[in-house]
């Protein structure tokens, strides 16, 4: 049985300690692997892996323990639910950490992936590229295989020259830019709005044409003002559901 190991994690001052710990905690929880302990570090074990106190590791724990990904249990310790899967809303508040968390936790696929002109509604957003590499990919329920969106994200040719598409079958495509090719993420813009399914996203998600859907778009900078990736989303309407927090301090 391989231990669970936490992903590492830069802390944000201007966030809530708590908040950002329990995101990452969530993105390891849903996208560990299969064979991975459902057994987790102590507290303290898991305070020190992430510089913080127990008392802030213990808030952390409650936020998942309250979204039912974890039990934890007197003298025995804390576990991951066998079961554990995406469902509450989320808690937004600005941290990459929680895209990742966002977007982790189901069976992905890869539906085609590959150089293409820079697409109408995009040349704003690559206004010095003629091409763009685009990666389709459909994520389905880990225990139904339902599918419950499509994604089709367009990256700058040069930062796609160091992914791997077969990261991207294990986890989202904001961690594999920061985590494994190293982009230096300096924001992503979020914009969901509501649209009515296309005879495409009809068949992929396998719902009604006309269907109500969340179109999501994330549009993610690097530290020098580039835009590396554009990613377009399409969930099922009835499957997802988001919450934002403002935070006036």
């Amino acid at each position: 049985m391989t231990a669970f190991a936490p992903d590492s994690l830069v802390l944000n001052r201007k966030l809530p300690l708590w908040y950002q710990v329990s995101q990452s905690l969530r993105a390891s929880i849903l996208g560990r692997m299969a064979d991975a302990s459902l057994r987790l570090p102590t507290e303290e074990q898991l305070a020190a892996h992430y510089g913080v106190s127990v008392l802030t590791m213990r808030q952390a724990l409650k936020e998942l323990e309250a979204e039912g990904l974890i039990s934890r249990h007197r003298r025995r310790g804390t576990f991951i639910e066998p079961g554990a899967r995406r469902g509450a809303p989320r808690r937004l508040l600005g941290s990459i950490d929680a895209i990742v968390a966002q977007q982790s936790g189901e069976l992905t696929t890869i539906l085609g992936h590959g150089p293409t002109p820079v697409p109408g509604d995009l040349v704003e957003y690559f206004p010095d590229e003629e091409e763009v590499v685009t990666y389709k990919r459909l994520r389905c329920d880990g225990e139904s295989g339902e599918p419950t969106n499509w994604a089709e994200n367009a990256v700058r040719p040069d930062v796609a020259a160091g992914l791997d598409v077969a990261d991207l079958e294990r986890w989202p495509m904001t961690k594999v830019l920061r985590d494994v090719v190293g982009v230096r993420i300096s924001k992503i813009t979020d914009t969901v709005e509501a649209r009515l399914a296309d005879p495409a996203t009809a068949d992929l998600l396998k719902v009604p044409l006309l269907s109500p859907i969340l179109h999501y778009t994330g549009v993610t900078y690097d530290r020098e003002g580039r835009v590396v990736d554009v990613a377009r989303i399409r969930y099922r309407g009835d499957r997802f559901s988001f919450s934002v927090t403002v935070d006036a301090h």
